[in-house]
């Protein structure tokens, strides 16, 4: 019984993270957020990620470029 209740919240928190980071990233970059030099380089596809930051919420914003 614990070990599926365990199970339950991973698989919970798996969702909830998930519809996290998709949430905060995109084509059009929100109103309020700001450039910054941090870039991500993804090892396998070799993509470069753009990070913008909104100063006012600490929120972050991920855009491809």
């Amino acid at each position: 019984m614990i070990i599926a209740g365990v199970l339950l919240l991973a698989i919970l928190s798996w969702f909830v993270w998930d519809r996290q980071y998709k949430n905060s990233q995109g084509t059009e970059i929100p109103s309020g957020y700001v450039y910054t030099d941090e870039v991500n380089i993804d090892p396998v596809s070799g993509r470069r990620t753009r990070v913008y930051y909104n100063p006012r919420t600490g929120d972050r914003f991920y855009k491809e470029e």
